[in-house]
């Protein structure tokens, strides 16, 4: 019987564009950053994910999508959870250098839970 490691529940709001591009890497990987974007931010909560979705995605990329996924919860400990506005407005910074050994803990694949238009 093989114990299975303690995982984080983390979301993810994105646009088609990006949505496209993780069904490209087989829902198991986020795509590597532009050099505008030094930073990947999954957040800690659904509601705040929903939000960005539906508020912000929508209105610049004319669809919204919220994404769970699972990464190892020990690995997760090295991001200090920032708080980018009210208490429940919590992200993780992942500097863009460490996107894919941050993939490489990804338990599962990401998916797809709300989609706005």
């Amino acid at each position: 019987m093989t114990s299975r490691r303690p995982t984080t529940t983390l979301w993810r709001p994105t646009g088609p564009r990006e949505l496209e591009l993780v069904e490209e890497l087989a829902w198991r990987a986020w795509p590597l950053r532009l050099p505008e974007q030094p930073i990947f931010y999954p957040v800690l909560n659904e509601d705040y994910a929903i939000k960005i979705a539906r508020d912000w995605n929508v209105k610049h990329d004319g669809a919204g999508f919220v994404t769970r996924f699972e990464v190892d919860a020990e690995f997760l400990r090295r991001y200090p959870v920032q708080q980018a506005g009210g208490r429940t407005i919590l992200e993780l910074w992942v500097p863009a250098e460490e996107l894919a050994e941050f993939n490489a803990h990804i338990v599962g694949e990401i998916e797809v839970v709300h989609e706005f238009r």
